[in-house]
């Protein structure tokens, strides 16, 4: 068969891709698919690469961008060329993040974000990654040899992933070794069924969950940190100062960009920067860092503060970054002054290629730094008045060129921005970055621990460089492991994408990860802390598939919420030996195991509602519930039911009703099965009628929807909502949700109360340079922050745990109205986890 007309010939392919350093097999390998073939072809000839003296390497590293970036744009892939020609990226899994990131950042690059994400620079000493390696083996709850291929993997997920493959697998093998003895000498010992009893009680008891943090705060990566004073200074009087104004007290903060919405990797920066300080008796400031005004939305700082308090934290000072616009500004005009700042008119791609450009060359100066420091204060002064455009001026810190690390290579301390800003409008037409800002923040608020995660950690030589080129006091910086969730996506571009395209409702869409969405959905904010600290704290990144996350969240609920009869799909029952107005009240438990929850009365009459599942028409030896001729016990009822008849309807098939058999003469024989059921009885409103029933499954399909062709939303799962009208739960279900409701509100109330003392005592003057503000606009604490619908939950008796979404309207939760439904309600349930597999309703 004759190739296309467009396509270059194999042969013609084969000889080019072995002009660049190719071998013979690997040039026939890369000539095989027709768009990667076509891809490298054109990237040796806009690069013109035949003449480049490439070796081996290099080469496969081109052929593997051709495979992998077959999708980017030209520019983004001639971005990737030149990290491979100029040496950045050495490896094929350098080649595959470095497509990814580009795939998720626009043009321009931001170089330095980009060598961070993708491992330039990268190094470790050997002794360096065995220390490393067994920490994190030490933190993490492997048993024994069969889970070295886990332990590996999980490593792999974090910065170690840049070194040495058998240096990697040699010290993880040691780590195991030290822990566990020689590979095969031993079995790992089965776990005390008491100690797994305990192991999932911590998941489901806020104070067991308590217990567990507390070790995560006296153990391991956090255990080991400094004490307060601890950090080295370029001044002792720096370290007193910092001492007078702590009081020898640990303070932390968490300082989130407001430009978007929390998601579930940052309840793990949450947890540790509130729990450590918590667990120290500290404090920990809630830090706004809006600096950029053209990303930034009022609603981005309601959400973040609404979050943090839903968690179970309360900020005890809640700061921006712009709170210090002023000061931030004359240590700029300081920093110039000292000669270690410069104002640079040099354009992003002349800054490029001084730090060596495509060829990754020596790096050269540019023409701006030795400009004379009374120039640079000018040139400074007239970016703050306006004289120049975005692009045109910024200033740039003078730092070290000839480092190793990208993040001291000049970077930029101000930039111009023609946006007004949500708190100072129009004030500033200059921003400081955040390389800037962030040191200089924590130093101002005396921070302790400055605890961030693990791609900062080559920015942690600038931050103290700065500190020390003002003589300021200066933070310690300490890395983590980031939380990451397989299965979902976390990236704001992306979630946009899903929100304005139609395939998620909002930010909040409970198919999500962002934290708006697991509340909506119903997860309890201790079920969130509690995944977290069982994870733990360490240099090693987690990733953690979702059903794990999930499996946390049903044992925080099977202990702590009521179960209620539910029918999810509701068919007819008439029990025929049981007269017209037969009733009979039943007293059941709300939760069999924790009498502390109370009970509820349901009514027992002649009509009844099963679920359409638990009626079969052919029965088998494998199936115990209702079939033709069967018996089966009715949860909480004195006796069970034996299958009369039924009808169908005429035209679908479909049994819309059941007539049945009291089994109520004598002493019945017990039955294989019990089903779930609701009775009709209008005086008391049962059953209570579901009109929405919202099923929420996986929105993609793999644990990686990123890698999906063409993008990731190719890998969306079509089917990833199910909405069930028609369910029936028991009555009992209106005090449930009139009480949980009242028990939120009354709590929220409290919490306000506290935050607002928290508020007033956190006023005395413990940060340096305090602002002056001219304004308040800080959000303030509200009980309405802390409560809503999702707190009403309960579990569907053998159906899945639930909680009321925010849509529904619900008279009865208003002050003085009584339980039960009225006009204008609409109720709507959301799952917020299924049940663990039950191998009779499986059958």
């Amino acid at each position: 068969m004759a190739p296309k007309a467009d396509a270059p010939e194999t042969a013609e392919l084969i000889d080019l891709f072995k002009k660049i350093g190719l071998t013979q097999s690997k040039a026939a390998e890369a000539a095989k698919s027709p768009k990667s073939a076509t891809t490298l072809k054109g990237i040796i000839e806009s690069h013109d690469l035949v003449n480049k003296n490439l070796d081996e390497k290099q080469a496969v590293l081109l052929a593997t961008l051709a495979v992998q970036g077959s999708k980017l744009g030209d520019a983004e892939r001639s971005y990737a060329v030149s990290a491979i020609l100029d040496g950045r990226l050495k490896t094929t899994d350098q080649v595959a993040e470095a497509v990814k990131y580009l795939d998720a950042h626009p043009l321009p690059v931001d170089a330095a974000d980009f060598n961070k994400s993708t491992g330039v620079g990268f190094s470790i000493t050997a002794e360096e990654l065995v220390a490393r390696v067994k920490e994190y083996v030490a933190s993490s709850a492997y048993t024994g040899w069969n889970n070295l291929g886990a332990a590996i993997g999980g490593i792999k997920g974090t910065d170690l992933r840049w070194a040495n493959a058998l240096e990697l697998k040699n010290a993880v093998e040691s780590a195991f070794t030290e822990k566990f003895g020689a590979k095969g000498a031993a079995k790992p010992k089965a776990k005390p069924k008491k100690e797994a009893a305990q192991s999932s009680a911590a998941a489901s008891d806020p104070a067991a969950s308590a217990s567990s943090s507390r070790s995560v705060f006296s153990e391991g990566f956090l255990g080991h940190l400094h004490k307060v004073g601890e950090n080295p200074q370029i001044h002792p009087r720096l370290r007193e100062q910092h001492l007078a104004a702590t009081k020898g007290i640990v303070h932390t903060r968490f300082p989130p960009e407001p430009n978007g919405f929390l998601h579930i990797g940052h309840s793990k920066a949450i947890f540790v920067n509130f729990g450590y300080a918590a667990y120290h008796g500290g404090h920990c400031y809630l830090r706004f860092d809006d600096t950029n005004p053209e990303a930034e939305e009022g609603r981005y700082f309601e959400s973040i503060l609404e979050t943090v308090r839903w968690l179970g934290y309360e900020p005890w000072k809640i700061t921006y970054s712009s709170d210090y616009f002023d000061k931030l500004y004359e240590l700029a005009v300081e920093l110039i002054r000292r000669d270690k700042g410069y104002v640079c008119h040099c354009t992003a791609e002349e800054i490029f290629a001084n730090r060596g450009g495509e060829e990754r060359g020596p790096r050269k100066a540019c023409v701006h730094r030795t400009r004379p420091v009374e120039e640079s204060l000018a040139e400074f002064e007239k970016m703050k008045n306006g004289a120049y455009q975005p692009g045109q001026a910024i200033l740039r810190m003078k730092q070290d060129l000839e480092s190793g690390n990208t993040m001291m290579w000049d970077l930029v301390a101000y930039r111009v921005l023609n946006s007004p800003h949500h708190r100072t409008h129009d004030k500033w037409k200059i921003y400081p970055t955040y390389d800037f800002t962030h040191c200089l923040c924590d130093s101002f608020e005396n921070i302790t621990h400055s605890l961030c995660t693990t791609e900062f950690i080559a920015s942690r030589e600038s931050y103290e460089w700065l500190c020390d080129a003002l003589e300021v006091y200066k933070p310690r910086q300490s890395e983590y492991g980031r939380l990451n969730l397989t299965g979902t996506i976390m990236s704001k571009r992306k979630i946009l994408q899903l929100v304005k395209e139609g395939y998620v409702h909002d930010w909040d869409d409970p198919r999500l990860y962002t934290l708006i969405a697991l509340r909506r959905r119903g997860v309890p904010p201790g079920a969130i802390l509690s995944f977290v600290s069982t994870l733990g704290v360490s240099t090693a990144a987690s990733n953690i598939q979702a059903v794990r996350f999930e499996q946390t969240i049903r044992q925080y609920l099977e202990g702590s919420v009521s179960r209620l009869l539910m029918v999810l799909r509701p068919v007819k029952v008439t029990i025929e030996n049981l007269p017209e107005d037969f009733l009979l009240w039943l007293e059941k438990p709300l939760h069999s195991k924790v009498p502390e929850l109370g009970s509820s009365k349901v009514p027992l009459t002649r009509t009844i509602y099963i679920d359409a599942d638990d009626f079969r028409l052919e029965d088998s030896k494998d199936y115990f519930r209702l079939a033709p001729g069967k018996t089966v016990g009715l949860f909480q009822a004195p006796w069970p039911i034996t299958h009369v008849s039924h009808k169908t309807d005429p035209a679908t098939g479909q049994v819309v009703e059941i007539i049945c058999r009291a089994e109520n003469e004598g002493t019945p024989k017990k039955p294989k099965a019990y089903i779930q059921w609701v009775a009709e009885h209008r005086p008391s409103g049962s059953p209570v009628l579901v009109d929405e029933t919202r099923i929420f499954h996986q929105l993609f399909k793999s644990d990686n929807p990123s890698a999906a062709v063409p993008d990731f939303k190719a890998d969306i799962n079509q089917d990833s909502l199910e909405v069930v009208k028609g369910a029936m739960v028991e009555i009992g279900f209106w005090e449930l949700a009139k009480k949980a409701y009242a028990d939120a509100k009354a709590e929220g109330k409290k919490r306000t109360e506290e935050a607002l003392k928290v508020s007033a005592e956190a006023a005395g003057p413990v940060v340096q340079g305090a602002p002056t503000h001219e304004h308040d606009d800080t959000p303030k604490a509200t009980s309405e922050q802390l409560i809503g619908k999702e707190v009403i939950r309960f579990q569907g008796l053998r159906v899945a745990f639930f909680a009321v979404d925010k849509e529904a309207k619900l008279a009865c939760l208003e002050e003085g109205v009584e339980a039960g439904r009225h006009d204008g309600d609409y109720l709507v349930l959301n799952r917020i986890v299924s049940l663990k597999e039950d191998s009779g309703k499986a059958a």
